[in-house]
């Protein structure tokens, strides 16, 4: 990856994510956790109930069977990649989940009589080991391994491409990680998980695919 290629994705994708990480973790220290949550889960219409039911449940399936499509074009590196980075952050993910077993919003709120959770219908409700967010580690782990592949396949070509070229590469590194934190704020609306989950879920999803590139980058990604 060159140096340009690396800085461009740098603003586009890494600078927005913390400035988003970092508003929201000013809203974390401001207000209480049940009191944040509500805030942030107060506002349903049936449009966002049925997007958000369906748009999260990407993240236990379809975004695996996506990961596999690089193999249609024996791309077998990128599939690898996705993989070990999943494998890698999930076993973190699931070691802290289970050492640390925080109730879920479910859970918590049964203790606040004066207080009704909004609740999505359809929607199997968890009640434990909700620290951190599984859903929202694989969404940002998707689409982060996505915007590494992209910049260094653009670095590969990049004489090549054109002014519009380079546009539509800029703007597919801000689509993902919109639809990266669209996914994990589908958790918190549909109330299984609170916003520290899906923070901390972020951060594992979004840093493991830069250390894997950093440790691997020469023998799977061939950069």
């Amino acid at each position: 990856m060159t140096k340009q290629v690396f800085l461009k994705t740098f603003y586009i994708y890494v600078i927005p994510y913390f400035v988003l990480l970092t508003v929201i973790l000013s809203l974390m220290y401001a207000y209480p956790k049940p009191e944040l949550h509500m805030m942030l889960n107060s506002h349903h219409t049936g449009i966002q109930d049925t997007f958000f039911k369906y748009y999260s449940v990407m993240a236990e399936w379809p975004l695996y069977v996506l990961a596999l499509l690089p193999l249609l074009w024996k791309k077998v590196r990128w599939t690898i990649f996705f993989a070990l980075c999943e494998l890698t952050g999930g076993a973190t993910l699931q070691i802290m989940k289970h050492t640390i077993c925080h109730a879920r919003p479910v859970s918590v709120f049964e203790n606040f009589h004066d207080v009704t959770l909004p609740l999505v219908e359809g929607v199997t409700m968890y009640h434990g080991n909700s620290f951190p967010s599984g859903h929202a580690s694989t969404f940002f782990m998707f689409c982060t391994c996505c915007v590494i592949i992209l910049a260094c396949h653009y670095s590969q070509k990049n004489k090549a491409y054109n002014l519009r070229s380079r546009l539509l590469f800029y703007a597919s590194l801000l689509v993902l990680l919109v639809l990266a934190a669209l996914g994990a704020y589908s958790r918190v609306y549909l109330s299984q998980h609170f916003i520290s989950d899906v923070c901390v879920g972020s951060i594992i999803g979004f840093t493991t695919p830069f250390l894997m590139f950093y440790l691997f980058k020469k023998k799977i990604l061939k950069i």
